[in-house]
């Protein structure tokens, strides 16, 4: 049985996760927690080289299932050598992105049947589920802006990831697929608008991550 506890950041694009990832990492840290900050797809260099596969916008087309079995091969490895053994030791670990980006991008916008994605996360993921999921929720409207102005000025279309690419019709699925995901599991996933300052939701996660996994620490 684990120990330690494991936080997820998830939402669609540009919403901010990797900046709030890191603040959380630091605060953690600040009050002694054994805390590392990951990232998926990757995490692990075998991952990391799916990672490059994944979002390379030249990868030849393919279906969402192959997406899907990618995305779990990855995930076995980054569990396997960093996640669990940080976990199983007591430590925490913030992870940008986990298995409900798939649940979501493969699943409720890709078309992968719920239940093969279940059978998927039981066999790879199994007792090492998020103790807390934090859901950035924006209009991906936004998002989508955000992403084009953090853009070098020499940055094209072909040199953004092939999730990018994607037409709105694609981002507006996983917003709500998202949305009804963690509002099927209130006991795990909290929704916090990222339309808001950074440090206000910074403030907000945190308060989330005290509330629920610091006894109500401040």
């Amino acid at each position: 049985m684990r120990s330690g506890k494991f936080i997820t950041l998830e939402g669609g694009e540009g919403v901010g996760k990797s900046t709030q990832a890191t603040l959380l990492v630091e605060r953690l840290a600040k009050r002694g927690i054994d805390v590392i900050l990951t990232r998926e797809p990757g995490g692990s260099p075998f991952a990391e080289r799916i990672r490059a596969l994944l979002l390379d916008p030249g990868t030849p087309a393919h279906g969402a299932l192959a997406d899907a079995l990618l995305f779990y091969a990855a995930r076995a490895d980054h569990l396997q050598q960093k996640i669990a053994p940080h976990l199983d030791a007591g430590g925490w670990v913030v992870c940008d992105r986990f298995s409900d980006s798939t649940r979501v991008y493969q699943g409720s916008a890709g078309g992968v049947a719920p239940e093969v994605l279940e059978r998927l996360e039981d066999l790879v993921v199994k007792s090492h589920r998020p103790d807390l999921t934090v859901l950035l929720d924006l209009d991906p409207r936004d998002g989508l802006g955000r992403v084009r102005r953090r853009r070098a000025p020499t940055r094209t279309l072909s040199e953004t990831d092939r999730f990018e690419q994607r037409e709105l019709e694609f981002h507006e699925r996983l917003r709500a697929g998202y949305l009804a995901l963690a509002r099927a599991e209130p006991q795990r996933c909290v929704i916090i608008d990222a339309a808001a300052p950074p440090e206000i939701i910074a403030a907000a996660v945190w308060r989330a991550v005290a509330e629920r996994l610091l006894a109500g620490a401040g």
